[in-house]
Formats: C-alpha cells, sequence, structure tokens
C-alpha cells in the first residue's frame, strides 16, 4: 500500500504544493484522477470560494456555497462534493494513481472521497492527500499507521509520487508474469 500525506499550515498552502505536484506528474505523462483545489480570493468576502479541479481531465466545480459577506460556518457544497466522488470514481478504473487535496470533515466522517481513496488503495493504486492540522488525527486513523508523511516540498512529493508508481508497476509486471506462469503449467 502506497499512501503519502502532506500537511502544511497556512490556508490554502496544501493546495499549492499539491497543484504543482500534479502538473509535474501530468508531464511525466502519469494516468491521475483525483482532485485538486483553487481558492479564488474575493475582495468582498472573508472567505474565499473553492473550486476542484477533477483529474484527469473533468470539469472544475464550485464546492463552496456563497453565504454572505457576514456569513459565519461551513460553506462546503456537499451535493457539488458527492458529485465530485462520482467523478472521480469512474475515474479511478483508467488511473494509475489517486490525488485527494484534502482530507477533511466529510472523510474524517467516513464520507466524501474517503471511499474513494480506499477503493484506489485496494485497487493496488498509489495515493497521496492532502490533510490540514484539524483532520490529522482522523486520517491517521484511517490510514491505519500505512501512510508515509512526506514534507510539504513540491519537487520531493513528486519523487515520491513517481517511486511509489514505479513500486507498484513493478509489482504489476511481477504479478502478471507469474499468472501467466501458473496459467502455462495447466
Amino acid at each position: 500500500m502506497q499512501l503519502g500525506y502532506v500537511s502544511l499550515q497556512g490556508r490554502g498552502r496544501i493546495d499549492l504544493v499539491l497543484a504543482e505536484v500534479v502538473t509535474r506528474l501530468e508531464g511525466h505523462d502519469v494516468a491521475l484522477a483525483g482532485t485538486v483545489q483553487t481558492n479564488i480570493h474575493r475582495n468582498d468576502r472573508p472567505a474565499c470560494d473553492m473550486d476542484l479541479r477533477l483529474l484527469p481531465d473533468g470539469p472544475t466545480v464550485r464546492i463552496s456555497v456563497d453565504r454572505g459577506a457576514e456569513a459565519r460556518g461551513c460553506r462546503l457544497d456537499a451535493g457539488a462534493l458527492e458529485q465530485s466522488v462520482l467523478w472521480v470514481s469512474s475515474a479511478l478504473e483508467n488511473a494509475e494513481f489517486l490525488v485527494v487535496n484534502k482530507f477533511g470533515k466529510q472523510e474524517a466522517e467516513g464520507k466524501g472521497l474517503s471511499g474513494v481513496i480506499a477503493d484506489a488503495l485496494e485497487r493496488g493504486l498509489p495515493v497521496l492527500v492532502g490533510v490540514n492540522g484539524l483532520n490529522l488525527p482522523a486520517f491517521r486513523e484511517f490510514a491505519g499507521g500505512m501512510a508515509t508523511e512526506l514534507a510539504p516540498d513540491a519537487a520531493h512529493v513528486t519523487d515520491w509520487c513517481l517511486s511509489a508508481l514505479a513500486d507498484t508497476r513493478r509489482s504489476h509486471i511481477h504479478r502478471d508474469v507469474t499468472e501467466n506462469r501458473i496459467r502455462a503449467r495447466r
């Protein structure tokens, strides 16, 4: 199981690192599934708008709700997130790597992209996840001690991703060769 995560303080900083990692992986022709978040700051609102780019070539989806300049509390559009989950889940079929922008409150509660992360790991795909400090304990429990913490540096994270992918590819080749030998003996 190849599960790596990045945790970094500061609003939107994890998103910037993961966006750069995704750009680098796309440059290596890695077949990706997942989400990359972009935060759009507005002068008339204290909180930004949140958009998800759905990988590999899906739409960009607004996952925040504008509740007004004075509104407080959760701004997540759970319906938009669930539609994004369906998209990413179907994209796993042709992917060799999953990137999830955030293991957030929804995932900590067993919703959101948590099922997609588990599905990707069951398929043997390496997974990279962004995790904020608030949800780090829930993520660690979810990962069961099997996740690797990565330094929040795009070059370092990209190297880990490419190494994890190479290990996965070697494992699949070994498995395929073994299965072919078993079939040949029958």
